[in-house]
Parts: C-alpha cells; sequence; structure tokens
C-alpha cells in the first residue's frame, strides 16, 4: 500500500506546473523590439498587430488560462538601441521570452545576448540564413522563408526563362543584403560572374537613392534585382520613371502592396516579379477562403485603423498565431527550455494565412519554420500568384 501511495505522489508532482522569469498562474510576459521609427518604421505595424492579435487572445480566456502581457518597445532599427531595449526586456521586465523582433542587423547585435542568457529569440522577423543554427545559437529561430532561398528561386527562374540576362543588384549594405546577394549568387552558380554586371550597396541612413539608380541604369542592365526595404523599395520602384525599363525582381519582404506599390505608384510597379509565401488581402482569389475572411474579421473588431492591405498586418497575425500554438504545446509546462522544445516541435501546421500547399514544420536541427514560396507579379493593383509552390532548402 505504501508502495502505491508513493507511486501516485510521484505521479501528480510530474504533472505540476513549471515556471521560468515571465511565466505565471495568470500570465505570460512576452517582449518585442520593433522599429516603430527610424528607417525601417514601415514595419511598425507587424508590432501594432501582433498586440491586437494578443488581445484578442486574451478576451477570448487567453492560453490554458494565462493571460499575455506583451510588451514591445522601438528600437529606430539602429543595432545598440536593440541591445539596450533587449536587457531592459530580459533583466527589468523579466519577459520570459524575446518574440518576432525585426531586422537583421538588430537580431545580429543581441543574438549572442540572448543565447547566453539562455532566453529564446523566438520567430525572429528577418530571412537571414544565420538563424536556423541550433548547433551554435540553440535560443534562436527564425520563421519565414529565408533570403538566401528566396533569391536562389529567382535565380533559377532567370537560367531557365533569360539565360542571357544583364542583371544589376541594388542591395542593402548589411547582413540581410548581403545574405539576398550570396544566394543570388549560389543560385546563378557559374554564371553569376557573367550575368550581374553591377552590384551596387545603399546605406540606411541615405535619404535617397536615386543617383545609385542612375548608375545602375548606365550600364545597359536588362534585370534589376531590388533587395531593399520598405522606404527605399518605393523609390527603386518610382524611379522606372527615368526610362529605366528591366525585368525586375523585388524581395519578398518589400512586397508590401500598401507601405510599397501603392506608394511607388501602381503604374510604376507593373509585371515586378517577386515571392511570397501568405496570402495577399488585395486578391479577389481569397475572397470566399475561410482564413482570409479569419484575418478580416480579427482586423475589423481588433484593429480597425490597421491598413489590411499593408502586408505586416498579414505577417503579424501569421507569426502570432504560430507563437500561440506554442504556447499551447507547452501547457502548463512554461520554462524557456520548454518554449524551445515545442516552437522546434511543429508538425505541418498552418495558420490559414499561408498560402495552400504551404506548412510549418520544424525539428531540433531544422530552425526555419517556412522553407517554401511561391513566384509572383505585379498586375493592376495586385500581386498574381504564378508557378508551383517552390520548395527553398538553401542554409539547410
Amino acid at each position: 500500500m505504501a508502495l502505491a501511495l508513493v507511486a501516485a505522489s510521484a505521479s501528480t508532482a510530474s504533472a505540476q506546473k513549471k515556471y521560468d522569469t515571465g511565466a505565471t498562474d495568470t500570465e505570460i510576459k512576452i517582449g518585442n523590439i520593433m522599429p516603430y521609427s527610424g528607417p525601417a518604421s514601415a514595419y511598425g505595424i507587424i508590432g501594432r498587430t501582433e498586440a491586437a492579435y494578443f488581445k484578442k487572445i486574451n478576451e477570448e480566456g487567453g492560453i490554458n488560462g494565462r493571460k499575455i502581457n506583451y510588451i514591445s518597445y522601438d528600437d529606430a532599427y539602429s543595432p545598440p538601441k536593440t541591445v539596450e531595449q533587449a536587457r531592459k526586456l530580459v533583466e527589468s521586465d523579466e519577459v520570459l521570452f524575446i518574440f518576432n523582433s525585426l531586422g537583421t542587423p538588430p537580431n545580429s547585435a543581441i543574438q549572442k545576448y540572448m543565447n547566453s542568457k539562455k532566453v529564446p529569440q523566438l520567430f525572429v522577423a528577418t530571412g537571414a540564413t544565420k538563424w536556423n543554427d541550433p548547433q551554435n545559437f540553440p535560443w534562436t529561430m527564425g520563421w519565414q522563408p529565408n533570403y538566401q532561398s528566396e533569391t536562389q528561386i529567382y535565380a533559377k527562374w532567370l537560367l531557365k526563362n533569360k539565360p542571357d540576362a544583364k542583371i544589376a543588384v541594388l542591395y542593402q549594405n548589411d547582413d540581410y543584403g548581403k545574405d539576398y546577394l550570396k544566394g543570388l549568387k549560389d543560385g546563378l552558380g557559374a554564371k553569376a560572374a557573367s550575368m550581374i554586371v553591377i552590384e551596387e550597396s545603399y546605406e540606411t541612413s541615405e535619404p535617397t537613392i536615386d543617383n545609385h539608380i542612375v548608375k545602375l541604369k548606365s550600364t545597359g542592365a536588362d534585370v534589376f534585382m531590388n533587395i531593399t526595404t520598405p522606404k527605399f523599395a518605393a523609390q527603386a520602384i518610382k524611379s522606372s520613371e527615368i526610362g529605366w525599363k528591366p525585368l525586375h525582381f523585388l524581395n519578398n519582404v518589400s512586397a508590401s502592396v500598401g507601405s510599397v506599390m501603392k506608394p511607388a505608384g501602381f503604374e510604376n510597379g507593373q509585371d515586378i516579379i517577386s515571392a511570397d509565401y501568405l496570402k495577399d488581402v488585395s486578391d479577389p482569389a481569397w475572397n470566399n477562403d475561410a482564413g482570409m475572411k479569419e484575418f478580416l474579421a480579427f482586423m475589423t473588431k481588433y484593429f480597425p485603423e490597421g491598413d489590411k492591405l499593408d502586408k505586416g498586418t498579414i505577417v503579424g497575425f501569421a507569426v502570432a498565431q504560430t507563437v500561440v500554438q506554442v504556447l499551447k504545446q507547452c501547457g502548463d509546462n512554461l520554462t524557456r527550455e520548454n518554449i524551445m522544445k515545442e516552437a522546434a516541435n511543429l508538425k505541418n501546421f498552418r495558420t490559414e494565412a499561408l498560402l495552400p500547399g504551404i506548412q510549418i514544420n520544424t525539428g531540433p536541427n531544422d530552425f526555419a519554420p517556412i522553407s517554401q514560396l511561391q513566384l509572383e507579379k505585379f498586375k493592376g493593383e495586385r500581386w498574381e500568384l504564378f508557378g508551383d509552390v517552390i520548395s527553398a532548402d538553401a542554409g539547410g
């Protein structure tokens, strides 16, 4: 009888709640860092959408009975400021983890700190390939398809459809821009040296990139690889007014209809090619889609002032749904270690914001949740998908 009692009490103990700093019976404290100001402020809407989504979750009773306390700070896309905000979140606010902080240079600046503190740097809002490195950085995980994979897909398309292309590349002079450039060169392989006629970089501190565009045009290139963040992407698209009309590839991170294509002028964006993994609100193909209806209902109720045409809103919605799934899987074991364990245990998970055929999968050695994309072309006032969903396996 005594043995039976011991066994029963042991199993009860193993089912007890486990918490790290930032989690209690009633609360899960999540930190976030966004560029609400500065050169990448167009992305700030992602953080605002996430705040609205967590409000929705809280109003519906929270996650396993716990409300989310979402603390989001501005870093103006300045890495020293990101370091300051990360320390504040971890050491003063005592968050359980930092979620979806934006930008390659800002996240690079805090990666070693987060890993030394063993605090999850979860679903970072950047597609740099280096976030998929569980051996060296087990506390950092990406979310969106990686940049190298995306430009490799463009390279494959060019080799097949325009093998004699003369490519002019404009890229942001940081880890984000260089990652995209590497993917393009890897994708073109031996032909990279002959096909790329100019590689031109710009700094985010520059007010305008007009002089760079004039330089690219002077090379006679007939393909433009536009590796820029929203403010500069809109400038580059507008520059078609100087009479340079190359085949234009635009990186996914700036393919927002609301924050890039509309300000640049729809007439200037015709036939630009990009790639996507999320449904586009402006595409009537999704008018009767259950997932799109869910997204629009959320926006109407919880973020009515948000621009539904801004890609940042559907990104924020989809990544917030993903972290909610991770927290549901954690149950009552809300330790930082278990957060990472469950983040690396997503199997064929779908937020309905994803394009059909695209799923989220992770594992202990696979910290790249989304690795599929579909090409799209800008027509009229929206993106039109074409071709098949392509799996991208660059960088592991």
